[in-house]
């Protein structure tokens, strides 16, 4: 019996991680989340599990009154990184939302723990370190976005140096099509109402705006070993083809689906083996027609931002990721305009000079320098 840890257990990606685990008896050792202690709780019950993380300090008094006396419950970052490195764990699930997966992600790995790893943020701003010392310590990272499983599940079978380049696909978002005109005034129910995924309130953002291709395009770039230029960017606006990949003879092989999580979370707990998942078979007749298309990156400067950033390299990937989340978190508050995303994200990137990245604390301090940037200019009025 595969045992595994779960970090974000009471996010979209969590709970169906958690669903995943009962259909193919998956023992969960531990349980982590930001501040949800309701569901922890109930999740801890149900499963027995006696190792629990709330991120949130002031919520621990109220989950353990919610939790039997012999379970063991955590707080912040030492909470995850004990999770992250509890002995007898096959793989850890990183499925936390923003820069706080990125330590927990090293420390599992120092440990010798495989990942499954949904959390953007450990790659984007700290692809350099993860990548070389997983690869140094024999640790298997294994993707759980969509895009990036479906370019994993077809490089399978295939020889690595016959690869030309990825297609990565994107659904396009609420406001396919729109302009900057358009975009001026929309709201943050608006920018929530996604048209095929069902996710969490900041990644559903970082969709409207382009981010999350951005910060995808980024991911795909050290998960693959790949330069910038190897990677096409396609609106596929059903979000049937999760992605694909073009060898040297220009063959071109693409993962499809419904678009349901389910499918890339089964398949990173269970690689390699392909079993029963508990989602709905994909009719291509019932679609009748899939549509392909290039992204606006004049309109959703997000995009912009995130492909230069990562070819100018350093610290500038965790720039742009900082950036994004104190001007995301300003949007989803009513503080900022929409479009104000993408200035903010787009000045942090020109404004904020890069250094080569060494070691963690120059990722954190690139972060937090980013994230007093646009703090700073939020509060003089950026709206």
């Amino acid at each position: 019996m595969k045992k595994i840890t779960i970090l974000g257990s009471t996010g979209s990606i969590g709970t169906q991680a958690i669903e995943i685990c009962d259909k193919h008896g998956i023992e969960i050792i531990a349980l982590a989340a930001y501040s949800n202690v309701t569901l922890l709780a109930k999740q801890a019950k149900e499963h027995n599990v006696k190792t629990l993380c709330i991120y949130c300090e002031q919520k621990r008094s109220e989950l353990e009154k919610l939790v039997d006396s012999d379970v063991t419950v955590l707080t912040g970052m030492e909470g995850l990184k004990t999770i992250a490195s509890m002995n007898g764990v096959d793989m850890m699930l990183n499925s936390v939302v923003g820069m706080v997966g990125l330590v927990p992600t090293l420390t599992a790995i120092e440990h010798g723990t495989d990942i499954a790893l949904a959390n953007k943020e450990t790659l984007v701003a700290g692809g350099k370190l993860v990548i070389n010392n997983a690869k140094k310590k024999g640790v298997n990272i294994y993707p759980v976005d969509s895009e990036h499983s479906a370019i994993f599940q077809c490089l399978q079978g295939n020889k690595r140096e016959q690869l030309k380049g990825i297609i990565l696909t994107a659904s396009g978002g609420p406001f396919y099509k729109k302009s900057r005109e358009e975009l001026a005034d929309v709201g943050v129910e608006q920018a929530l109402a996604h048209p095929n995924w069902s996710m969490g309130r900041k990644i559903t953002i970082d969709s409207a705006t382009l981010m999350n291709k951005g910060l995808e395009f980024i991911e795909a770039i050290w998960l693959f070993d790949l330069r910038p230029e190897q990677i096409e960017i396609v609106v596929q606006r059903e979000s049937v083809v999760h992605s694909a990949v073009e060898y040297m003879d220009n063959s071109v092989i693409a993962q499809m689906g419904v678009p349901d999580m389910k499918i890339p979370i089964q398949y990173a707990l269970l690689y390699p083996e392909r079993v029963d998942c508990p989602t709905k078979h994909l009719s291509l007749a019932d679609y009748g027609t899939l549509s392909f298309d290039r992204p606006d990156y004049e309109t959703f400067d997000c995009l912009t931002a995130c492909i230069k950033a990562i070819t100018i390299g350093g610290t500038k990937p965790a720039i742009v990721n900082g950036a994004n989340e104190v001007a995301v978190a300003a949007f989803l508050d009513g503080k900022i305009k929409f479009l104000k995303i993408g200035e903010l994200v787009t000045k942090a990137l020109e404004n904020i000079k890069e250094k080569d990245i060494t070691c963690v604390e120059d990722v954190l301090s690139a972060d937090e320098q980013a994230r007093e940037y646009v703090r700073k200019l939020i509060d003089e009025g950026e709206n």
